[in-house]
């Protein structure tokens, strides 16, 4: 299953400058997801992250991380239409710089759920350039 930005902002609340998926590669709801993100080097953070080596913060990785994860969430019957809500994230690493003009690729899945509470947590990885960027256990709330 294929998505561009404009059938990704029906499933998820976030909007530009915080979108931070462009696409979505694949994605078996509930279960995995592919999804891309282009870094702007237009992107405003960059005067201010580093203005001589800018590098995509990490929160922006976890962002990622955490908007993919709420993709394969929101995209299950039984959470569509709710609002995703950010309650953490364990385990995180960061490998590799993401800069500029990459375009990084995210994967998702579900590794556990709490449906009476619908609260899940979803493990997930960013690849630059076909290396492992960063990683992390992100715990999401589905909430009207």
């Amino acid at each position: 299953m294929i998505m561009e930005r404009e059938q990704i902002m029906e499933i998820i609340p976030h909007r530009d400058p915080m979108l931070l998926v462009d696409t979505v590669e694949e994605l078996e709801p509930g279960v995995q997801i592919t999804t891309t993100f282009h870094v702007s080097a237009e992107r405003e953070i960059f005067k201010g992250h580093f203005p001589s080596d800018p590098v995509l913060p990490g929160v922006y990785s976890v962002e990622c991380m955490a908007q993919t994860a709420d993709i394969l969430l929101l995209s299950m019957e039984r959470y569509a239409g709710k609002t995703p809500l950010f309650l953490g994230i364990n385990n995180v690493r960061f490998r590799r710089k993401i800069l500029p003009g990459d375009t990084v690729e995210i994967h998702a899945k579900l590794i556990s759920e709490v449906t009476a509470k619908a609260i899940a947590v979803c493990s997930a990885q960013i690849y630059n350039h076909g290396e492992l960027a960063a990683t992390g256990d992100v715990t999401l709330a589905m909430r009207q």
